[in-house]
């Protein structure tokens, strides 16, 4: 398994059982780096012990799901609420009765029926499509709601309370002076360890030690169970396996099976660009992250699970 995981251009791969560390291995620069634009901007420097701290690019919308659950305890906003309510009208291209049905709940289920314009596809809720530009949307409503930047919300919210040393949500290399109302402009920079803690919290069901950092047990379930009936492999921004099928990309075609059928079906994962991963597996109590560049072999998920199934003791 580690030796399969570092010939697919993984920088760090973190495997944590019934809160132990089981592997925790790092491969040297020459290993996963290479000189195209999209991965120079992925590193953003090291930690203490010299592995990397990496945008881990759309591993970050999981991230974000926790935090408009949290908004939501605390009283800023509702996710049944219409997006139009925090944002005002005119936030997308559609028209302002199509606009007006779309809600914050739309938004972290990829089902707000835009295009990735923000122009009108669909009624909200009749569509599933991958749309990055919509789901920015909804940390967008959440630091209006609550009067507090992404960042803050974040470090306070959650990445203090960890204590996550080397884990910071804030503006991508050369994006300083973007419009901050496209969250894109955003990035969230962690490691392998900072990321796996997020995993335990989670996993412990919004708890880490004796602090209580999600207390919607209702949200954090639904979260992690399917969210409707289009695409059920997926909640709130989070990839979720064991469903009869699964959509990508805009949704168009769904793809009979689960999303990792060698993987448990309870398994359900924040997945970014380069192969960035954030598995939990409740009925394994297992946390695994991996970091690096674009794994070669497509069938990564499913070899990694074959290879960490048969490594597992029955």
């Amino acid at each position: 398994l580690i030796s399969y995981t570092g010939s697919q251009k993984s920088s760090g791969l973190l495997i944590v059982q019934d809160g132990k560390i089981v592997s925790e291995t790092y491969w040297p620069e020459k290993n996963y780096t290479d000189r195209t634009p999209r991965f120079q901007r992925v590193v953003q420097g090291k930690d203490a012990y010299g592995s990397n701290v990496e945008d881990v690019a759309s591993v970050q919308k999981s991230i974000a799901s926790l935090i408009v659950g949290i908004a939501q305890e605390k009283g800023f906003l509702s996710i049944k609420d219409p997006v139009t309510k925090y944002l005002g009208k005119g936030w997308s291209r559609a028209t302002p009765e199509q606009e007006a049905k779309i809600t914050v709940r739309h938004l972290i289920t990829m089902t707000s029926g835009l295009m990735d314009d923000l122009t009108y596809e669909a009624d909200a809720g009749t569509r599933w499509r991958y749309n990055t530009t919509a789901y920015g949307h909804s940390m967008h409503v959440a630091a209006k709601a609550s009067g507090m930047s992404p960042q803050d919300m974040v470090a306070k919210w959650l990445t203090q309370p960890l204590g996550l040393t080397d884990t910071e949500w804030g503006f991508r290399p050369g994006l300083e002076h973007a419009d901050i109302k496209d969250q894109n402009v955003f990035g969230l920079s962690t490691t392998n360890r900072d990321l796996a803690r997020i995993g335990l919290m989670v996993l412990n069901g919004g708890k880490w030690e004796d602090q209580t950092i999600i207390p919607d047990i209702k949200y954090l379930h639904d979260a992690t169970h399917p969210s409707q009936e289009v695409n059920p492999s997926y909640g709130y921004l989070w990839w979720l396996n064991g469903q009869k099928t699964v959509r990508n990309g805009d949704g168009s075609q769904a793809r009979k099976g689960p999303l990792i059928p060698e993987a448990p079906k309870d398994l359900f994962a924040a997945q970014g660009a380069l192969g960035r991963k954030l598995y939990i597996v409740p009925s394994m109590n297992l946390v695994i992250t991996r970091l690096g560049n674009q794994p070669p072999d497509r069938g990564f998920n499913d070899e990694f699970w074959k290879r960490l199934m048969a490594a597992a003791p029955r």
